[in-house]
C-alpha cells in the first residue's frame, strides 16, 4: 500500500510501520509496545497494520531483518572508507554512539534483553545479528593483527565477542546514566587495549 505524505513524496506504508515500530522498540523494548501504539503514531487503524504484518511476531522478524540489512550496509561502508583496522573498529563504535545520541538503543541489544520472551524466529534473527557483527569484527581484528596495527590478547574470535559485548553493555549503562561519554570512554579504552 502506498500513501502520500505531507511533503509530497510517496512512501510505502509497510516501511512507515517499520520505522515507527523500530523507534518504539529501541526506546521501550518489544514487549513494551503494541499495535495500538504504532497505529496511534501513524494515525491508522490496527487493522491497517495487520494488513502488512499479520502478527506482532511477523512485525518483529521484519524489523530485525531490515535492521540486519542496514547494519551490513553500514559495515560495508566502513570497509570501503576506513583505511586500517583501528579506524574500522572506531567507526564501528561510532554506529553505537550515533544510535545512543538519538536517545535509542541498538534494536537487537534491546531484543536480546527480552530474548526468552520472543518467538523463535525472532530469537534466531537476533542471534544472526550478533553472529554477523562478531564475524565482521573477527575479520577486522585478524587484518589488524596481520598488519601489526592491532594486538588483541587471546584469539580474535574471543576479542570480537568482547568488543561487541562491551559496546552493547556500555550503551545500556550510558543510557541508564544519560551519559553518552561512558560509551565513548568504553570505545577509547577498547582501542587503547587493542593497540
Amino acid at each position: 500500500m502506498i500513501v502520500s505524505t505531507d511533503k509530497g513524496t510517496v512512501v510505502d506504508t509497510a516501511e512507515r510501520v517499520l520505522d515507527v515500530a523500530e523507534h518504539l522498540v529501541q526506546v521501550r523494548g518489544f514487549n513494551g509496545i503494541s499495535y495500538a501504539d504504532i497505529a496511534a503514531e501513524l494515525g491508522v487503524t490496527k487493522a491497517a497494520l495487520h494488513y502488512h504484518f499479520a502478527s506482532k511476531a511477523d512485525l518483529g522478524e521484519a524489523l530485525i531483518r531490515r535492521y540486519i540489512t542496514r547494519f551490513q550496509a553500514a559495515l560495508a561502508t566502513i570497509d570501503e572508507r576506513a583505511a586500517d583496522a583501528p579506524s574500522k573498529i572506531s567507526a564501528y563504535a561510532e554506529i553505537y554512539l550515533d544510535v545512543l545520541q538519538q536517545q535509542r538503543m541498538c534494536l537487537c541489544g534491546m531484543l536480546a534483553a527480552e530474548y526468552q520472551t520472543l518467538p523463535v524466529p525472532m530469537r534466531e534473527a537476533v542471534v544472526q545479528f550478533f553472529d554477523i557483527n562478531e564475524t565482521w569484527l573477527e575479520r577486522v581484528l585478524d587484518d589488524g593483527q596481520r598488519a601489526g596495527t592491532l594486538r588483541p590478547r587471546g584469539s580474535t574470535r574471543n576479542t570480537a565477542r568482547v568488543v561487541n559485548s562491551t559496546l552493547e553493555g556500555a550503551m545500556l549503562v550510558a543510557r541508564l546514566r544519560d551519559d553518552p561519554s561512558r560509551l565513548e570512554a568504553a570505545k577509547d579504552q577498547l582501542l587503547a587495549e587493542l593497540a
